[in-house]
């Protein structure tokens, strides 16, 4: 079975400071190393999908001023990145946009995360996912607790990318998934800053959905929100609308990579990543669908997850034959439970629970 090198020690990142620009100063001064290496591979990402750096810099530049406008403090902590990194801001404004600017590539196609939360009879939410990508950028992630805004965060994050997976001080989580549709433009807040913001301001999954709705959103994803009052919702996110899921009778949300809402359907960027987002779905769905009892814990969630050869590649592992921009790899896996205001992030696949420690992170106050 083929495995994932990974980094002796994970970068971890504590910033504290109530100044936008300030924050992603000391942000960017820990990524000193980290954002470059990162631009070299989505440099080549961005290449094989023939987009030009002039198009990737264009997209980059409009992007920040669409961020400016919704915004402001999203964009001065990128302008803080940059500093902080010693390099230009619509670098970093790229490496943020790097799902609307790959919407313009048929050779890249999205990765291949999956997410369970469960909303449980007692009124506690927690939830999982896996976070896969390329391979190539297993070196290129850390995690992060940002204090200053409205809230804290505990997150999981790129180098360089504003937000991705995490819990807020107020106990609200985000898990976060790739979706696509054909009318995906790089034109308005890329969905990872949306993320970011999100968790920087919304107390509860009414204010995120609000927020979320209230954001000029030219790309697709989703966002499993659920909070510490036992409210959960997902959504998913386009050009065309936002639409919301409530839990199933079992009090369940689960989402790999394709819109759960018909009305979306027709629209979707299909051929990137079926059949391998149903299957995934389907097994998943089955094993709740066979199991009487359903996970109390986190951990009972990630067994979930686990799978081997012949099965759905819901742990991913890459294939060390497969070219550039195919070789797809579980780069971590995440556990949020809002109620205690803790993330914890496995630097590995489902697979490896109970064979490597957790990092624990927690959104205090």
């Amino acid at each position: 079975m083929p495995t994932i090198p990974r980094p002796g020690h994970r970068l971890h990142i504590t910033v504290s400071a109530t100044d936008p620009y300030a924050r992603g100063v000391a942000r960017g001064e820990r990524l000193r190393d980290g954002i470059p290496a990162a631009l070299d591979v989505y440099g080549r990402l961005f290449a094989l999908g023939g987009i030009t750096p002039g198009r990737v810099r264009d997209d980059a530049e409009r992007t920040l001023d669409v961020i400016a406008g919704f915004h402001p403090a999203s964009r001065a902590e990128i302008a803080g990145i940059a500093h902080g990194a010693g390099v230009e801001e619509w670098q970093v404004g790229a490496l943020n946009a790097r799902t609307e600017i790959l919407a313009r590539s048929s050779a890249v196609p999205p990765g291949e995360c999956t997410t369970l939360v469960r909303r449980h009879p007692d009124g506690r939410t927690f939830g999982t996912q896996t976070w896969d990508w390329h391979v190539e950028l297993v070196d290129h992630w850390h995690t992060l607790e940002s204090r200053g805004g409205r809230h804290t965060v505990a997150a999981l994050t790129e180098h360089g990318i504003l937000g991705k997976i995490g819990v807020n001080s107020a106990g609200l989580a985000l898990h976060f998934n790739i979706l696509g549709h054909v009318q995906d433009v790089a034109e308005g807040v890329p969905v990872h800053v949306l993320a970011a913001v999100v968790l920087s301001e919304a107390g509860s999954v009414a204010e995120a959905v609000a927020l979320v709705r209230s954001a000029p959103l030219t790309s697709s994803g989703s966002f499993a929100l659920f909070d510490a009052a036992g409210d959960a919702v997902l959504l998913d996110l386009s050009p065309v609308g936002v639409h919301e899921m409530r839990p199933d009778g079992r009090g369940m949300l689960l989402r790999t990579n394709h819109f759960l809402t018909p009305s979306l359907t027709p629209g979707e960027k299909s051929w990137l990543y079926q059949p391998d987002s149903c299957a995934r779905r389907d097994f998943v769905a089955a094993r709740l669908a066979g199991s009487p009892e359903l996970p109390d814990d986190t951990d009972a969630l990630v067994s979930l997850l686990v799978t081997g050869p012949g099965e759905p590649p819901v742990t991913c592992l890459p294939d060390p034959s497969a070219p550039l921009g195919r070789r797809w790899a579980g780069l971590a896996t995440v556990t949020l439970e809002p109620a205690t205001r803790t993330a914890r992030v496995l630097d590995g696949t489902p697979a490896d629970l109970g064979t490597t420690d957790w990092r624990v992170l927690t959104a205090a106050p």
